[in-house]
């Protein structure tokens, strides 16, 4: 059985960098086809609330909130907002990250985006959260020997936040950075 892989979080940059413990350089190793990633400790994350890993070429971010560690896309569906840099609020009893570039606000457990109801024939009335349907892909996360795991969610539906993770956008962005 090979040895499991998990990440080390890089102090400077934020970024968990996949590791094996079994090489003795510590050098960053790509696994074909785990089911489930190391993406640090349990220690690591409870301190940090929350870190970055790539996974299979997908940025993703874990948060650790109350308890409880979440998994999601690290790009924003609506404009690719860096979603590990928003706050934590309880949105309808449900704790979302507030997009920092826009304010949009995704339920960590599912991925969901609510938004505020204003009823224009009665604009006294308090608006009222209401669903936009999941557009942000959260992924399953898991804790073994105090190493938080992560697996991809099923890439067979199509969310919203995909676009960020495509060869398309990828191509985009370094087109952009070249000039």
């Amino acid at each position: 059985m090979a040895a499991p892989s998990y990440s080390r979080l890089n102090k400077r940059s934020g970024v968990l960098n996949n590791m094996n413990p079994t090489n003795p350089n510590n050098i960053a190793q790509k696994k074909e086809e785990p089911s489930a990633i190391g993406v640090g400790t349990v220690e690591e994350i409870k301190k940090s609330k929350r870190v970055t890993a790539v996974i299979k070429e997908r940025d993703i971010v874990v948060f650790h909130h109350e308890g409880i560690f979440y998994a999601m896309d690290l790009r924003c569906y609506h404009a690719g907002g860096p979603l590990n840099l928003g706050d934590i609020e309880d949105i309808n009893g449900q704790p979302c990250i507030v997009c920092p570039w826009h304010k949009y606000k995704i339920a960590l457990a599912t991925g969901e985006g609510f938004y505020q109801s204003i009823d224009p024939k009665s604009p006294s009335t308090m608006p009222k959260w209401c669903s936009k349907g999941v557009k942000q892909r959260t992924h399953n996360v898991s804790v073994r020997n105090g190493i938080v795991y992560v697996t991809l969610s099923n890439m067979g539906i199509s969310y919203d936040s995909d676009y960020y993770s495509s060869e398309k956008y990828k191509k985009t962005m370094k087109l952009v950075q070249k000039k």
